[in-house]
């Protein structure tokens, strides 16, 4: 068993015991409301757009940020002192996107953006797709 330091250790998101959807939303609306007025606006952006690519996901909280998922967790999306990030939980759609992603910080698993620089409404779009595809392709390799 690994220890609690342990890099190898997976976490996943908890979900409170019997929450409905409704509920992911409701936590959601409230980590939103509690942030200043330039990183609210800029991640309810994100969230439409994800939104609109991934209609049938949930949201939830997970790891204490807002997230979607379908099957798996999808995106997650933070803000920060200085800026505000998107996790697409892979590094896949970093790689797929990199060109269409310059100008942008990015780490190993994180795309940094700011109100005035947000990421383009349809490259969000492109960015979960991707990732809902390669979901479904892991869950239909499982099956197998």
């Amino acid at each position: 068993m690994p220890s609690p330091t342990s890099s190898r250790r997976q976490v996943r998101p908890q979900a409170t015991k019997g929450a409905t959807a409704d509920a992911g939303v409701k936590a959601v609306d409230a980590y939103l409301k509690a942030l200043p007025k330039d990183s609210r606006t800029a991640l309810s952006r994100l969230r439409k757009d994800i939104r609109a690519a991934a209609p049938k996901a949930v949201e939830l909280m997970a790891w204490r940020m807002p997230a979607f998922r379908q099957g798996k967790v999808l995106v997650c999306y933070a803000a920060f002192k200085d800026h505000c990030s998107l996790f697409p939980m892979s590094p896949t759609q970093l790689r797929e996107f990199a060109a269409e992603l310059e100008g942008f910080t990015l780490t190993k698993g994180t795309i940094h953006f700011t109100g005035e620089k947000p990421i383009p409404s349809a490259l969000v779009r492109k960015i979960v797709a991707s990732r809902l595809a390669e979901i479904e392709a892991k869950q239909a390799r499982s099956r197998r």
